[in-house]
């Protein structure tokens, strides 16, 4: 997926209906978002490292002082990850800004990917909504025949 330009992200859900991910338990999935923000930032991270930018390691929290807490998983660390805003010895390290604006450094990286027409563009009325659903049909239709 191209997000504006800026990178991508996969992430596999499984199609079993009866998986505890489709429903909200404070005491299995804490800050459920937290899968979606963690696979961007590993995005970013990437772009930062081809673009020879001096980042911490996403998954290296521990290390800062940064605990995986109730409820909130690991959103400080995140929060002060994606603002350079984590303290250490020699200042406030973090992605840098610039990264929010650098699309993907290597071509490889939209091998199997596809540009989106309409990104998060809501149907405002019932046509939209129907010709949006025949698009879609459509759009997989053509890819099943290429």
């Amino acid at each position: 997926m191209d997000y504006y330009g800026i990178g991508f992200s996969n992430i596999r859900l499984p199609n079993d209906s009866e998986s505890y991910i489709y429903k909200y338990n404070s005491k299995i999935n804490t800050f459920p978002e937290e899968v979606f923000l963690h696979e961007f930032l590993h995005s970013l991270e990437r772009n930062a490292e081809e673009y020879g930018y001096e980042r911490p390691e996403l998954h290296d929290y521990q290390k800062y002082g940064y605990e995986n807490e109730a409820l909130v998983g690991q959103k400080k660390w995140y929060t002060d990850y994606m603002n350079k805003n984590i303290n250490t010895a020699s200042g406030k390290i973090g992605l840098p800004e610039e990264v929010y604006t650098l699309k993907p450094a290597k071509s490889i990286n939209f091998k199997y990917s596809y540009e989106m027409k309409e990104v998060f563009k809501e149907p405002q009325n019932i046509i939209e909504e129907i010709r949006g659903i025949i698009n879609n049909l459509t759009n997989k239709l053509e890819l099943m025949v290429q």
